[in-house]
């Protein structure tokens, strides 16, 4: 079986790559933007660092601003609309997760009409054009959208989030300035941090990993441990050390699936709307610690990328253990709680059908019942 590796056609990496944008969009010939950014990054100037970019260079767009922290369906139909009211030709999205899902959702539609029910791209869906042109400038260290070939849109109806897997949704240029992330505050630098080591870790011991997955995600863990506390306090070095450290965990994920910390964090974020790098991070030592005796010495390079010591003195245990108590330290030192006290006993069986159902749990390396993902669901409560 061949291997699959599907990455930017061109990405920009570094403080100030936001001024690359005018002359990549007037060399690939298009005209006029819809810029799909969260309100709060809008209302804190954050957004308007690139549509400046745009007014310099002369070059149209319009704001959509529609956008949830769990995007919705709504908010997908809603960018349909504004973007074909617009006349736009490509999409600039900045932001975290949430702007990039959205424009991912809303660029397969536009260039996929037969998939205007969104419901209806959920799993592995069979569009055949690619996504019109997507520019992504993220402003959060931790969901890489911006490389993968993943999006996730929340049905507030059927409490649920479903995951679209699709390499045609990939935008065709990633801006990673490490700028466009100083003004995260310390919760959220926090929580998506986790979210990029969850990526990196998952994506390492899933099933489909490979040695050029593994290349990736190794470093990632290495870079993420190394700067998200130093990010946290919002200094320049833990800043970029996060933005290519999420940007590479991108890569690899990507490419070969994720596992059930980050199904059971979907349905935590749908069913209480958990913020998604917060659930990762909750799950993330629990399900390492159910996963640990089908990953052979991965937890070893895990417990080494991590900082830890004498590894190569440990038994496998030890070096297990060790692995697990390094993300649980680091989740806790930036401030990430254990527990979620919204779950109520009468809900396990949804969530754990509904993270059983989710497109990443088939990744997982060992296998979860929906009995599994009760008692693992009990472990935050």
């Amino acid at each position: 079986m061949a291997n699959r590796i599907n990455l930017n056609q061109t990405s920009f990496h570094g403080a100030g790559a936001i001024q690359e944008i005018a002359a990549e969009v007037k060399v690939r010939g298009l005209k006029k933007a819809l810029v799909c950014s969260d309100p709060d990054l809008i209302k804190f100037n954050v957004t308007s660092k690139v549509t400046k970019v745009l007014e310099d260079a002369g070059l149209e767009y319009e704001l959509y601003s529609d956008i949830k922290p769990n995007p919705t369906i709504e908010n997908v139909q809603h960018g349909v609309e504004a973007f074909k009211a617009a006349g736009a030709d490509y999409i600039v999205a900045i932001g975290g997760g949430s702007s990039m899902d959205t424009s991912k959702a809303i660029g397969i539609i536009i260039a996929n009409p037969e998939f205007a029910d969104v419901r209806s791209l959920e799993g592995t869906a069979a569009t055949k054009n690619p996504s019109v042109p997507i520019i992504a400038v993220p402003t959060t260290a931790g969901t890489a959208a911006e490389v993968t070939i993943n999006y996730v849109v929340t049905d507030v109806e059927k409490k649920r989030k479903f995951v679209c897997v699709d390499p045609h949704d990939m935008p065709v240029i990633a801006v990673v300035d490490p700028e466009m992330m100083s003004s995260m505050p310390k919760g959220l630098t926090a929580s998506t941090g986790m979210d990029a080591l969850t990526h990196a870790i998952e994506g390492y011991t899933t099933k489909a990993a490979w040695e050029m997955t593994d290349m990736f995600h190794i470093k990632a863990i290495e870079l993420i441990s190394k700067s998200l506390r130093s990010a946290v306090a919002n200094e320049k070095e833990g800043r970029e050390g996060m933005a290519l450290g999420q940007y590479i965990a991108g890569m690899g994920f990507s490419n070969v699936g994720l596992g059930i910390a980050h199904s059971m964090a979907h349905t935590l974020g749908a069913v209480y709307d958990t913020p998604h790098g917060v659930a990762c991070a909750m799950m993330l030592p629990i399900v390492m610690e159910y996963n640990a005796e089908c990953t052979g010495e991965k937890y070893k390079e895990i417990a080494r990328a991590m900082g830890v010591e004498g590894v190569d003195q440990m038994s496998v245990e030890e070096y297990r253990k060790a692995a697990v108590d390094a993300v649980r330290k680091l989740s806790v030192d930036v401030g990430i709680p254990t527990k979620l006290e919204a779950i109520k006993e009468e809900d396990l069986q949804f969530l754990a059908e509904s993270a059983y159902a989710d497109a990443c749990a088939p990744g997982n390396p060992k296998d979860a019942s929906v009995e599994d993902l009760k008692a693992l669901f009990r472990k935050i409560m």
